[in-house]
């Protein structure tokens, strides 16, 4: 199945064959997209090629089943015969469950329905260097405020434009948030049970262009954003063979309670994460065993750049303090009832055993508590 999919994924680096692929296949155009691309450059190159090209971004970030549902039935209502998704990850998101409910009945939750491919086209252009949603066949929802997923091969794009242009208007604080999502990916997918030898070597990818383009993105060079969409994209590769794991897990509720950034709230989870893991390593869940569990964290520092985990382990602690990331103020009372709607099938992933009370642990630590307090 991996193999299928990787063929499916057709990448472009070059805008003029990108939107030539598509006008080939002479199809009526429904475009998710976030507002930003409404006054972007490329939207102007996109509208030259003369598709015929309907807009839908009416939408949040964190995208809700409501809007997902009430773009279905903008996308039946168009006449349209293909979905271009052109955004970050939830306009990626929101096109595939265009893409997912399209095919199903209007009389029912879509959520209760089965997703079968249908022969609709999806195509895609991340407009952020973070989720890598582009390269996977996931996608995520909230229903009645909690996390939704969407998954089924088909929801891997057909045709995916790399274009670090896009990525030129991005605000730094999203900036900071979308990668550091990407490098929770490549983290966690490095470790994942779930990891193969193609997985990790993206993950590696991921983390050493995360490394080399760090500040340039930051600054918004051309050579920064480049690399750091692609490294996005690497991590995206690797999370739709493994899929993520206790760190994304535990972000989704910070995310909804606290309104964190999907990627921040991630990433200050993970560091937390790792280092109790280190510590109970013994408790590996992956049937490839604790000293290879080892090595992976071995090697997940290296491509950090660091001669350790734990020397990793700071160097993330210091990036989400340069990088001035909320870590929200979090009363003892509410601990437990965070643990509690810890996703469980990605704690499935995760290569040590957590308990409640072991999340709880972790989430005191991340919020400066200790069992005495």
């Amino acid at each position: 199945m991996t193999e299928d999919m990787e063929i499916k994924a057709q990448y472009f680096k070059e805008t003029e064959l990108f939107l030539s692929s598509i006008k080939k296949e002479k199809q009526r155009l429904f475009v998710v997209c976030g507002q930003s691309f409404m006054g972007a450059e490329l939207r102007g190159k996109l509208e030259k090629t003369d598709l015929d090209l309907v807009y839908f971004h009416d939408f949040s970030p964190n995208p809700t089943y409501e809007s997902a549902e009430a773009a279905a039935t903008e996308y039946r209502k168009s006449g349209c015969s293909a979905v271009l998704a052109a955004g970050g990850g939830s306009a990626i998101d929101v096109a595939k469950a265009v893409k997912a409910f399209a095919g199903m009945s209007e009389d029912k939750n879509y959520l209760e329905q089965e997703i079968t491919e249908n022969g609709i086209p999806l195509y895609a252009i991340p407009t952020t260097a973070g989720s890598g949603s582009e390269a996977t066949k996931f996608a995520v929802i909230y229903y009645c405020g909690k996390k939704q997923s969407l998954t089924h091969p088909s929801l891997l794009p057909r045709k995916v434009l790399l274009e670090p242009s896009v990525l030129k208007g991005l605000p730094l604080f999203q900036r900071k948030a979308t990668m550091m999502d990407a490098l929770c990916h490549a983290v966690e997918s490095f470790w994942s049970v779930n990891s193969t030898q193609e997985s990790r070597e993206y993950s590696k990818g991921s983390l050493n262009g995360i490394l080399k383009y760090k500040e340039g993105y930051l600054r918004n060079t051309d050579a920064g954003n480049e690399g750091m969409l692609y490294a996005a994209n690497l991590a995206g590769r690797a999370i739709n063979i493994t899929q993520t794991t206790a760190a994304h897990a535990m972000c989704y509720q910070l995310t909804t309670r606290y309104h964190l950034p999907h990627g921040g709230a991630a990433v200050i989870c993970l560091p937390y994460l790792w280092s109790y893991m280190l510590e109970h390593s013994e408790l590996c869940t992956d049937s490839r065993g604790p000293d290879y569990l080892r090595g992976i964290f071995s090697d997940i520092a290296e491509a950090l750049g660091c001669q350790t985990p734990r020397e990793a382990i700071q160097m993330l602690h210091e990036w989400i303090r340069g990088l001035e990331l909320e870590i929200p103020a979090v009363p003892e009372s509410e601990i437990e009832s965070l643990a509690a709607c810890v996703n469980s099938d990605r704690l499935k992933n995760n290569p040590v055993r957590l308990e409640q009370a072991d999340i709880q642990c972790i989430y005191r630590q991340m919020f400066h508590r200790t069992e005495e307090e």
